[in-house]
């Protein structure tokens, strides 16, 4: 029996297993998502498509995803940009500077989130009294981008650490081959570290590109979706359809269209990931 096949056939049951893990609730969603099932009113009946067709003329919907779009465009390119220079830093850095930089990545979500609620209050928030005029929170204007800077502070570190790894992948003999040719640090950087860390810069943008685009707890934690909708995500919406509202089959819907979001998300990076290897 050849390697690969032996290998196969042994990988076959944990593979098994992680498919079912996996897939099971994405299986049980799409299910319930063709029936109407809203406990409170005891009523549970096949419906086919029509929740996916109440969806698709949900103005609540739309406004959703477009608030999850630009959440997602905004905060993970702004972490990239951030994440470059921290990385060079910590690239240069001692192990102690490292620490530092990641600590507010390794405060849980929930936590960090309620501390910038206190930053941001209009009553006794430190960042009101250095602005007054700003009611971060509080306004439609302003509440997505205070939580795009919370998501901002707490991630760049991740993106910066991914960055690293790129970095530091990258052989001594490549920069040293182009210094003996004359290169200067601003060509080095550009044509050297950059090209090579583009697979590092793709990785980076894919996990924290999923990962925005499913953003919950930080922004449920700042705004609960508020002012007026101005901050709800899809899974916000979702969460709120199915556990306040009680209608768990159009709930489903929306989990099974921000699913195929995410899915549709992906696929490019994985694409671009697979042409660099």
């Amino acid at each position: 029996m050849r390697p690969g096949r032996q290998g196969a056939i042994m990988a076959a049951p944990a593979a098994a297993i992680l498919a079912g893990v996996a897939m099971m609730p994405v299986l049980a969603a799409v299910w319930l998502s063709l029936h109407r099932s809203i406990l409170v009113f005891h009523e549970e009946r096949f419906i086919g498509l029509g929740n996916f067709r109440f969806l698709l003329a949900d103005a609540r919907f739309w406004s959703a995803l477009g608030t999850t779009a630009y959440f997602t465009v905004v905060a993970v390119a702004v972490e990239l940009v951030l994440g470059l220079p921290v990385a060079l830093l910590l690239h240069r850095g001692k192990g102690w500077l490292r620490a530092a930089v990641l600590l507010p990545w390794a405060i849980p979500t929930a936590v960090s989130a309620r501390m910038w609620a206190w930053l941001f209050n209009a009553d006794y928030g430190l960042l009101h009294r250095l602005a007054p005029s700003i009611d971060w929170l509080g306004s439609p204007r302003t509440a997505l981008h205070a939580a795009v800077l919370v998501d901002v502070w707490k991630t760049t570190p991740f993106v910066a650490l991914i960055l690293l790894a790129g970095l530091q992948s990258i052989p001594e003999d490549v920069y040293e081959a182009a210094r003996v040719d004359g290169a200067g640090r601003p060509r080095i950087f550009l044509f050297v570290t950059l090209p090579l860390l583009r697979p590092a810069v793709l990785l980076g943008l894919l996990f924290r590109s999923l990962d925005a685009f499913r953003v919950f707890d930080a922004i449920y934690v700042l705004t609960e979706g508020g002012p007026a909708n101005a901050t709800e995500t899809l899974s916000i919406y979702a969460y709120k359809t199915l556990m306040r509202s009680g209608d768990f089959g159009y709930g489903s819907a929306l989990s099974v269209a921000t699913f195929v979001c995410v899915v549709l998300l992906a696929l490019p990076f994985a694409r671009a990931l697979g042409r660099e290897r």
